[in-house]
C-alpha cells in the first residue's frame, strides 16, 4: 500500500456495472467481496478493488477521511 494508491481510492470512480460512478472508496463491503470471491479485473482497477476490499474487511475506510478533505 502506497500513498498514491489511497488518493486513487478517493478519486477513480467504478467504470461499470451496478455501481459505475460511484467513487471506489464508497463501494458496499459486499461488492468487494464478490469480486474478492469472484476474481478482480486485471490491471489497476483490479489492484485498487483488492487494496480497497482489504481496507474494507480490515475495518480500516476511516484512514480515507483525511484524503476525502484534500479534494
Amino acid at each position: 500500500m502506497r500513498a498514491p494508491d489511497l488518493e486513487r481510492l478517493v478519486t477513480v470512480t467504478m467504470p461499470f456495472g451496478k455501481y459505475k460512478g460511484r467513487l471506489i472508496a464508497d463501494l458496499p463491503g459486499h461488492y468487494l467481496n464478490w469480486f474478492a470471491r469472484e476474481g478482480f479485473p486485471r490491471g489497476e482497477l483490479g489492484q485498487l478493488l483488492a487494496l480497497m476490499q482489504e481496507m474494507d474487511h480490515n475495518g480500516l475506510r476511516d484512514l480515507l477521511e483525511p484524503l476525502r478533505k484534500r479534494g
